[in-house]
């Protein structure tokens, strides 16, 4: 048996004293790493882009419903008044806040519930007069020629001449055979009328 020298002894107890041996750790199992669930940033993107896209839709649409309801109207004609400037079906468009009429426009008007389209014939300060020989106005006789039917006063209605006042227009419908307008109503006050038609938007039955 060998015998260790007092050196070698020396050197062993000191290694033992700075490096003492260690035992080796108990193994510890992995705790699983958190999933975290991301949205794809295409995703993301898609519905950012998508809920934009909805806003500026019901912008425009309440824009849209502003105007038609504050500064254009349309109405939906069904009588023949003003045929053939005027179908049946036709849609017409007015300006509701041009009411500052001249002879020519046509006006939007409601009477007996009934929304007319009638062409303006006078303003106030005119005179107007039916006689035998037709449409008169300050005494002069009215050549019409987009209108195909003779104008004739009404037996029962405003009696002519007629001086028109502040405020108010005298109308008639383009057919002016047995429909109504000033001839039976009188002139009308600019303030119960609702605007001046800008365009016809054609849509009759086929």
């Amino acid at each position: 048996m060998a015998v260790k020298s007092l050196e070698e002894l020396n050197r062993e107890f000191m290694a033992d004293i700075y490096f003492p041996a260690q035992e080796p750790k108990a193994h510890q199992p992995c705790e699983p790493a958190a999933i975290e669930v991301q949205q794809h940033p295409a995703e993301r993107s898609l519905a950012k882009e998508l809920g934009a896209l909805g806003m500026k839709i019901a912008v425009i649409a309440g824009v849209i419903l502003m105007i038609f309801t504050f500064v254009y109207g349309l109405h939906y004609s069904v009588e023949p008044g003003m045929h053939p400037s005027i179908k049946d079906g036709d849609l017409v468009m007015y300006y509701r806040w041009n009411k500052n009429y001249h002879a020519g426009d046509l006006a939007l008007l409601t009477v007996e519930g009934q929304t007319q389209v009638r062409r303006v014939i006078a303003v106030a300060g005119d005179t107007v007069d039916i006689t035998e020989d037709g449409l008169t106005i300050n005494g002069a006789l009215q050549q019409e020629p987009d209108i195909y039917q003779t104008t004739k006063r009404y037996s029962d209605g405003t009696e002519f001449p007629l001086t028109i006042g502040e405020g108010q227009i005298f109308v008639l419908a383009d057919a002016r055979e047995g429909t109504a307008d000033s001839r039976i109503y009188g002139a009308v006050n600019i303030n119960d009328t609702h605007g001046t038609a800008i365009t016809i938007l054609r849509r009759r039955r086929m």
